[in-house]
């Protein structure tokens, strides 16, 4: 089993990362904000693309050097409540600070405010097949309509 290990210093990095994660599925208890440690940690179910067959990987990551976390359109009381991660965007500010996004779908989203970029992803443990694989054909018919 390859265990995947990626580190994040620049937005190019946060854009592969970015692509590796897109459509993990996390649970909302699984989402810490340390501000002591200025750490924002998720643990996720990763869908591995470049898998042959649909599986899924438990895979955590973080961010280093975190000011603040402001949640939009996440209900924060339903831990058990499932959220699929479609991307984490970053827009710089005041180089090297910034904020990554961290974009789910059903239009939830998660602000982390970043003194500058330091992002590790690290695959964890199990792997199981996933039911299927996911689908971006909704989305893209909403797009399309816009």
């Amino acid at each position: 089993m390859d265990l995947l290990r990626l580190v994040a210093f620049d937005p190019e990095d946060l854009a592969v990362i970015s692509a590796h994660l897109q459509d993990s599925l996390l649970r909302v208890g699984d989402i810490a904000y340390l501000p002591r440690e200025r750490r924002f940690a998720v643990q996720t179910r990763r869908y591995d693309w470049e898998a042959a067959t649909p599986q899924r990987r438990l895979t955590c990551m973080h961010f280093e050097n975190v000011t603040g976390v402001r949640v939009r359109g996440i209900d924060q009381t339903n831990k058990d409540a499932v959220l699929n991660l479609l991307a984490i965007a970053f827009e710089e500010t005041n180089a090297p600070s910034g904020t990554a996004t961290l974009i789910f779908a059903e239009g939830g989203a998660i602000q982390v405010d970043l003194e500058c970029i330091e992002m590790q992803m690290k695959d964890t443990g199990p792997v199981w097949a996933a039911e299927s694989r996911p689908s971006h054909e909704e989305q893209l018919q909403s797009a399309e309509r816009l």
